[in-house]
C-alpha cells in the first residue's frame, strides 16, 4: 500500500463555544477520490483549507508528503492584480508544468485566456479557477465547490476529467449526481469529528442514517444503564462500602458521558404557505419568440402548463433559460406570440442571485418586511423567531444582520421568505446552491409533494430526476423542446445526447448583460482543427514517445532484484514514479485518439 501523500491527525480547532473540529481526520493516498460532506457550517471549508496549508489548526498533526504538489480551489477565487485569465491561469503553473495543459483546459472551459478578470460572470471565474488548479496536474488536488455556477455540459465534462486525472482528489460539493460520478470513499464530517466509509458517495446516506440510529440506541442504552445504577445504590445492599464508592464512581463517569454526548443537529421543517386553489391552467404559451438583436434566444416555443405540474428548465448558462422563466411568468413580454395566465394565480419566487435581501438588514426584519414580530403561516399566527427555527436559525440571530450569514444560512433564509409567502406557483431559480444534504433532501421532498405548481431552473440533475414531471431543454436555433419525465428521461428520449455547451464552443451568451455590448449571432459548425489542436495533434505523439521511453527506464530499475535492498526509499519513489508516468501516458493516449477521430471526422 502507497504512503499517504496528505495525514491529518486529531485537529481541533474552536472559534469560542462549542469546537469546530474536535479531533478529526482526513487521509488522502495517490488515487484517492475522496468526497467530504457535512452539514453547512460543520468546518468542511476549514478542514480543506487546513490540508491546503492556509489555515493553522489549535492541535493536531498536518503531514503533507515533502515532494507532493497541492492545488486548492477556494469558493471564490481572488484575481486581483492579474490583467487576463491566461496570466491568472499560467501563474499556478510551477517550472516544470506544461503550459500547453493550460490553454487546453481554458478551451475546453470555453474561455479564450484573454478575458479581463474584472468582467467575468460568476460563471465564468469558476471555471478560470478549475483551469488554475487543475493546469499542473497535482498530486493533491483539493476542490471547495467546484460546480457552483457551472452549467450541466460544463459539470458532465469535469466529471470524466477528474475521473481521468492520476491526482488525488478531496472534493466538497452539494451535487449528489457529481459526487456520486466521482468518489471513491466517503469522510464525513459532523459535530467536529469525522467518519470515514471506503466507498463512494452513493453509499453514504444508507451508511449516516444507520450510524445515527446506532448512536441513538447506544445512548438510550446508556440512559437506562444510569437507571439501573441508581436504583440499585438507592436500595441495594449497603454492607460492602468498597464497592459501592467504585459503582459511585463508574455512575459518575456514566453521567458525563450522557451530559455531554453532542447528539445529531435537528433538520429544517420546511413547509410551504398554502394559497387559495388556482385554476386548472396555469399557463399557455403559442408560439412565443424572443431575440437579442440577431441573437434568437426563443423560436417558436409552445407549452401548456397545468395545476400540479413540476417542469424543470435546464441548459448551459447563457441559453436563454432565465428568459424564458420570465416570459412563462409574465414578467418578460415575448416579441412573438402570446402568454395566457390561469386564474388566482398567488406566485412566490426565489431568485438565483440572492441578491434580494439588504446586507445591514436584520434576519427578523427580512423575514416580516418590517411589520412586527409575528407572521402568519397556513393561516396561524407564528413568531419570527419560532419560525426561524424551522430553518436552523438560533434565537439570537433573529437580530443579526444579513452580511454575516454564510452563504448556506443565506440560502436558507431566502428560503424561509419564499415559503412563508402564499403561493400556489412556486418559481425557484438555482433553489439548490449552498444547501447541505439534508435540508436538500427536505426541500425535495416539498417541492415533490406541493398541492400547487413548481417551475424551476437547476443544474442539479439528480434533483431534477427526483422531483419534476418534465424537463424543458434547448434543441439549437432558439428552439426549445418539452420532454416528460426528469434529467435522465431527457437523455433517453434524446438518444443518450447530452446538452451542448454552445457558449463554451462559441463564446455566446443568450442572456443579455448590462453595459455590455450585444451578443454576435453564433459562428459557424468547426469545419477544421484549430492552430492549437493542430499543434498538439503533431506533438502527442512524440510526447507518448518520451513517456514511454521513461516508464520502460523505471521498469528496468525495479527488475533489479537488489534494488529495494539497497535503497527502500528510492525503490518506493521508483514505483511511485512509475504509476504516474503509466496515467500520464493513458491521459496523452485518450488525448491524441480524441484529436485523431475529430480530424477524421472533420476531413471525412
Amino acid at each position: 500500500m502507497a504512503p499517504p501523500l496528505l495525514n491529518l491527525t486529531g485537529i481541533k480547532l474552536t472559534f469560542g463555544g462549542t469546537p469546530l473540529l474536535d479531533g478529526a481526520e482526513l487521509v488522502a493516498a495517490p488515487g484517492d477520490k475522496i468526497a467530504l460532506v457535512g452539514r453547512n457550517g460543520s468546518g468542511k471549508s476549514t478542514l480543506l483549507k487546513i490540508a491546503a496549508g492556509m489555515i493553522e489548526a489549535q492541535d493536531g498533526e498536518v503531514f503533507r508528503q515533502p515532494t507532493a504538489t497541492v492545488r486548492y480551489l477556494p469558493q471564490v477565487p481572488d484575481m486581483d492584480g492579474f490583467a487576463s485569465v491566461r496570466a491568472y491561469v499560467e501563474a499556478g503553473l510551477g517550472p516544470a508544468d506544461d503550459p500547453y495543459r493550460a490553454t487546453y483546459l481554458m478551451e475546453h472551459l470555453g474561455l479564450s485566456g484573454e478575458e479581463r478578470p474584472a468582467d467575468l460572470s460568476g460563471g465564468e471565474a469558476r471555471r478560470a479557477a478549475l483551469a488554475r488548479v487543475m493546469a499542473p496536474e497535482p498530486d493533491i488536488l483539493l476542490l471547495d465547490e467546484p460546480t457552483n455556477h457551472l452549467d450541466l455540459a460544463v459539470i458532465e465534462w469535469l466529471e470524466e476529467e477528474l475521473a481521468r486525472t492520476s491526482s488525488a482528489l478531496i472534493v466538497i460539493s452539494h451535487d449528489r449526481r457529481f459526487l456520486q460520478r466521482i468518489s471513491r470513499a466517503t469522510v464525513w464530517l459532523d459535530r467536529g469529528q469525522t467518519r470515514r466509509l471506503e466507498k463512494g458517495f452513493a453509499h453514504f446516506e444508507e451508511w449516516r442514517d444507520q450510524v445515527l440510529e446506532e448512536e441513538e440506541r447506544d445512548q438510550h442504552k446508556l440512559g437506562r444503564q444510569i437507571v439501573r445504577e441508581e436504583h440499585w445504590l438507592r436500595y441495594g445492599v449497603t454492607a460492602r462500602r468498597k464497592r459501592n464508592m467504585r459503582r459511585l464512581g463508574e455512575l459518575q463517569t456514566m453521567r458525563q458521558r450522557f451530559r455531554g454526548h453532542r447528539g445529531a443537529e435537528g433538520t429544517a421543517t420546511l413547509v410551504a404557505s398554502d394559497a387559495a386553489e388556482s385554476g386548472k391552467l396555469v399557463i399557455e404559451a403559442k408560439s412565443i419568440e424572443k431575440s437579442f438583436g440577431d441573437l434568437t434566444v426563443v423560436k417558436d416555443f409552445s407549452t401548456r402548463i397545468q395545476r400540479g405540474d413540476r417542469v424543470g428548465l435546464v441548459g448551459p448558462n447563457g441559453a436563454g433559460k432565465t428568459t424564458l422563466l420570465k416570459m412563462l411568468t409574465g414578467e418578460m413580454k415575448p416579441d412573438a406570440g402570446t402568454v395566457r395566465l390561469g386564474v388566482n394565480l398567488e406566485i412566490a419566487a426565489l431568485d438565483q442571485k440572492r441578491e434580494a435581501a439588504d446586507p445591514e438588514e436584520t434576519l427578523a426584519h427580512y423575514l416580516t418586511d418590517g411589520r412586527g414580530e409575528n407572521l402568519v403561516i397556513n393561516g396561524e399566527q407564528r413568531h419570527v423567531v419560532s419560525y426561524m427555527k424551522d430553518f436552523l436559525f438560533k434565537p439570537e440571530q433573529a437580530r443579526t444582520p444579513v452580511r454575516e450569514l454564510s452563504g448556506g444560512e443565506r440560502a436558507r433564509l431566502l428560503l424561509a421568505r419564499v415559503l412563508a409567502r402564499p403561493a400556489n406557483l412556486l418559481v425557484l431559480d438555482e433553489p439548490t446552491n449552498d444547501l447541505d444534504m439534508e435540508t436538500l433532501e427536505l426541500l425535495q421532498e416539498l417541492v415533490a409533494g406541493f398541492a400547487g405548481t413548481v417551475i424551476l431552473v437547476s443544474h442539479d440533475r439528480d434533483f431534477l430526476d427526483r422531483t419534476v414531471t418534465s424537463v424543458i431543454a434547448p434543441d439549437g436555433g432558439g428552439r426549445w423542446v418539452e420532454y416528460a419525465g426528469g434529467y435522465s428521461d431527457m437523455l433517453a428520449q434524446r438518444g443518450g445526447t447530452k446538452l451542448e455547451d454552445r457558449k463554451a464552443r462559441n463564446g455566446q451568451s443568450a442572456e443579455p448583460k448590462a453595459e455590455k455590448p450585444r451578443p454576435e449571432a453564433p459562428k459557424e459548425p468547426l469545419r477544421k482543427l484549430s492552430f492549437k489542436q493542430k499543434f498538439a495533434l503533431e506533438n502527442l505523439p512524440k510526447k507518448i514517445e518520451a513517456v514511454t521511453a521513461s516508464i520502460a527506464r523505471l521498469e528496468n530499475n525495479i527488475a533489479d532484484p537488489a534494488f529495494y535492498e539497497r535503497d527502500a526509499v528510492g525503490f518506493q519513489k521508483t514505483i511511485a514514479a512509475l504509476d504516474k508516468e503509466r496515467s500520464t501516458l493513458a491521459a496523452l493516449e485518450e488525448e491524441w485518439l480524441e484529436l485523431e477521430m475529430l480530424r477524421e471526422e472533420l476531413e471525412g
